[in-house]
Parts: C-alpha cells; structure tokens; sequence
C-alpha cells in the first residue's frame, strides 16, 4: 500500500511538472514559437468592436486602405470597419458632408477648401501621399527641369493642381511657362495615355498609377523627372503632400479612441504598403484601388506613400499649399487653413 501511494504521489508530482514547464514554454515561448503580433491576432467573435467608416479614393490616396481592407475582412482590426472607395474626389465630399463615412483619404488642397467651406470642422489625421507626378519622355534629352525649354508638355489637369506645380516648377528653374514652352492640356487621363502609347507625345507630365501603365505599354517611354525630387530642390526640402486622411472634428472629441485604433491600424497598413509591395499590389487589384497587379507591383515604388502625423503635419503641409494658394486663392478654399486644421492627438 506504502509503494502504491508513493507511485501515485510521484505521477501527480511529475503531472504538475509537466504542466508548469508546458504554461513555462507558453510564456516565454523557449519552444522556438512566437506569439502572433497584436495586429495580427483573431478577435474574440463573441465580443463586437466599435464600427467605423471609411471612404477611400481609388489610386495612390487609396493604397494605404489596401492591407487594412484585407485584415478587416479576416477580423484582425481594433474596429470594425464599412470601407467604401470612390472613383472621384468629389463622391468622397459628398458622403464625408453628409456624415456617412468617419475617416476620408482625400487630396490635401480639397481637404483645406473643406475646411474653409465648413468653417473649420474638418481636420487632417494624417498625410498619406506625397508626388505621384513624373515627366515621362519618349528619347533621352531631358535630364534636368531646364532641359524641358522648347519642349512641348502634355498634360492633364488644367486649372488645378498639375498646371499649378509644373508652372510652380518651371518657374523656378528659370523658365516661364508660357513662353517657353508649351503646355498642351488635354480633358482626359485616357487621352494622354493613348498620346504617349501611340507615339504622338514626345513628353508629358504624368501621374501614378498611369505611369506604369503607358510605360508597359511602350518601351521607348521612361520617366526623365519625378516631380517630387524637383520640387524639393526648390523648397529647401519641403515635399509636396498631395493625400491625406481627413475626419470631422467633432467626431475626434466625442470619439477620440476609435481615432487612436483607426490610426494603428492605418499605420500597420500603410508600412505593408511601404515594405510588401508584391503582396499589397495583389490587394489593389482585388479591390479596385489599381486595376491591375502587375501595374500596381511596379507603380507602389513611386506612389510616394508616407504617413505623417501629429504637429509635423503642418510644417510639412504648409509649403505646397502655399504654392497652390499664390497660384489659386480657390485651389485651397479662398485661403490657408489654421493651425487647428492639424489633428495633433495621434504621433
């Protein structure tokens, strides 16, 4: 009986062993596993997140959504997000007035004139994209913004923020834009793309991600300049921010921790973005954001995707739309929004 009682004491004995070095090696995973990251980990179904909306723009401002898009459907979010993406800019200001959507990826001279025309309501939570524009020419004469004297320029965007940075950009190399060269605008993206394709644009200002798409299309095409990197040389440093994410202020003070979980969530996704390019250009095509993988692979690289947040927002901001605001009062909403325009409670 002695024996059969010290057996039994030395099998529960090594039982608890057992067990404690097993919750041992889960704590401190010395079993070579590691733990899933937060933003990663399944949620509980049997607890229901806070729900927020978003309306993204289709194209560069929309990239950042991409791996958030992907990681809301399998559950892996702070919240639980609707997440809508628009064709224009303008369908994103109509259900952003009309309090559909909470959080909007807009471009950054359309979210001042949103501010000015709701006197001050909307506030900018993140800077999302800088340049996405390139001089694209068909040879290999231009190397320099001063090469560009004589050319004739096709672009889009004419009365809006294209033609204001490229008369921006040739001024300060010490051209003037009208007469030394020639800018040639046309209505549609299609229509420049179908120019430089068929051989009948030697050069154009081009935006991503219809860049990629004609220099597929037509090898004899490169990008001779990136908009952006000549910008900065003028600006002491200053790029311009072209996207940003936009909300209601009001909903920042009523709500301040759903904007806390939508940021940590968008940064997660924007440095997807940022670092796993194949992968996110898969994203953009199953939802829309580029029409194509292969496209959207080689255009991520100059999509110019950031994200700058807190009080260096504005510092960083301030400049393009200066540039825009001396082009076209109108351009930013008739003038420059205040400090308040800069939502500095996530960093």
């Amino acid at each position: 009986m002695k024996t059969l009682i010290r057996l039994l004491s030395l099998t529960l004995a090594l039982v608890l062993c057992l067990g404690l070095c097993g919750c041992n090696r889960a704590a401190n995973h010395t079993d070579g596993t590691s733990e899933m990251p937060p933003e990663l980990a399944p949620t509980d179904p049997s607890e229901p997140k806070e729900q927020a909306t978003v309306c993204g723009l289709v194209g560069p401002t929309g990239v950042g959504l991409a791996d958030l898009m992907r990681r809301n459907e399998e559950g892996h979010t702070a919240l639980d997000y609707t997440i809508t993406l628009a064709t224009s800019p303008e369908e994103i200001v109509g259900k952003f007035t009309a309090g559909e959507v909470n959080f909007a990826a807009l471009p950054t001279n359309l979210a001042a004139a949103l501010y000015q025309k709701t006197e001050g309501a909307v506030q900018i939570l993140a800077l999302n994209t800088g340049c996405v524009l390139y001089i694209v020419e068909n040879g290999d004469s231009i190397e320099s913004v001063a090469d560009l004297k004589g050319k004739t320029i096709l672009s889009t965007g004419e009365g809006a923020n294209p033609e204001y940075m490229l008369r921006y950009l040739l001024s300060e190399n010490g051209l003037d834009p009208d007469s030394d060269v020639t800018l040639d605008f046309v209505a549609e993206n299609e229509e420049l793309a179908a120019a430089l394709v068929g051989g009948n644009a030697d050069v154009a200002l081009v935006p991503e991600p219809l860049c990629s798409t004609v220099l597929q299309k037509n090898t004899d095409l490169r990008v001779a300049l990136s908009v952006g990197d000549e910008w900065v040389k003028t600006q002491n440093g200053a790029e311009p921010y072209m996207g940003c994410v936009v909300m209601n202020k009001q909903f920042a003070i009523d709500f301040p921790d759903k904007v806390e979980a939508f940021m940590s969530d968008y940064k997660v996704s924007v440095e997807t973005a940022q670092t796993d390019v194949k992968t996110v250009a898969k994203l953009c095509e199953k939802y829309g954001i580029i029409g194509s993988a292969a496209i959207a692979e080689q255009a991520l690289p100059r999509c110019a995707l950031t994200l700058v947040t807190g009080a260096e927002m504005s510092n960083a901001l301030d400049p393009y739309l200066s540039v825009l605001f001396v082009a076209d009062p109108k351009s930013v909403g008739g003038k420059l929004p205040n400090e308040d325009f800069y939502y500095e409670g996530f960093h």
